[in-house]
């Protein structure tokens, strides 16, 4: 006679039961954890999002939600480089206040140069911000905010000031200060903001008119 005990069918029906009850309790607890991070990790996003373009907007003072202003202008277009452009509108009591262009210069020394160009309503640079770039280490890379001030003879500046004529570097016979042993990778910024420049001129109505934001009632 065999020493090992037989199961009986309610100890297998309480076993399985137990099982249920847990993965049930489990199910329960992902759900409701789910429930209360989700607003909070919305909220994360939404912060690191305006965080991250703030640079572009030069303080200036905007009521609307920077994550559901976006649209993605597709190619073929007249911003720089060859894929889709994303900008961000930005609202004040639901009247447009700027555009900050993600674009991408394809004419830097070591490669393409990603910049974030912020446009007020009326035309004026907000300032300018360089994303992601692969130029020279000690020369080149000082299009970086971090790097230099290179960028800041920027914000203030429009198409009619200076001239479009002189959107270039001092050598080239603009008005554009150039980097210290770099010529190549200041043209290529200052060529992409004239040509965001451009084209937020000629499509302005039409950049603020896509999708414009509901007024925020939440508290």
């Amino acid at each position: 006679m065999s020493g090992a005990r037989e199961n009986k069918p309610g100890t297998v029906w309480g076993g399985a039961l137990i099982l249920g009850v847990l993965a049930a309790v489990c199910t329960a607890l992902v759900v409701w954890t789910q429930h209360v991070t989700e607003p909070r990790i919305e909220q994360n996003r939404k912060d690191f999002l305006e965080q991250s373009l703030a640079p572009a907007l030069g303080g200036l003072y905007f009521d609307s939600d920077l994550s559901k202003s976006a649209i993605s202008i597709e190619p073929p277009h007249e911003l720089p480089g060859n894929g889709p452009a994303t900008v961000y509108r930005v609202y004040r009591e639901l009247e447009p206040v700027a555009a900050l262009f993600v674009v991408t210069a394809r004419d830097g020394y070591s490669g393409p140069i990603r910049l974030l160009i912020g446009i007020e309503n009326n035309g004026k640079i907000s300032a300018v911000r360089i994303i992601e770039h692969s130029e020279t280490p000690g020369l080149g890379d000082k299009i970086e905010a971090s790097k230099s001030d290179w960028v800041e003879q920027f914000p203030g500046k429009s198409l009619s000031d200076p001239d479009l004529e002189n959107w270039a570097i001092k050598r080239d016979g603009g008005v554009f200060d150039q980097l210290t042993g770099a010529s190549i990778t200041p043209r290529a910024v200052i060529k992409a903001i004239r040509e965001t420049l451009l084209y937020f001129e000629a499509n302005r109505d039409t950049v603020f008119a896509v999708e414009q934001p509901a007024e925020d009632t939440n508290e």
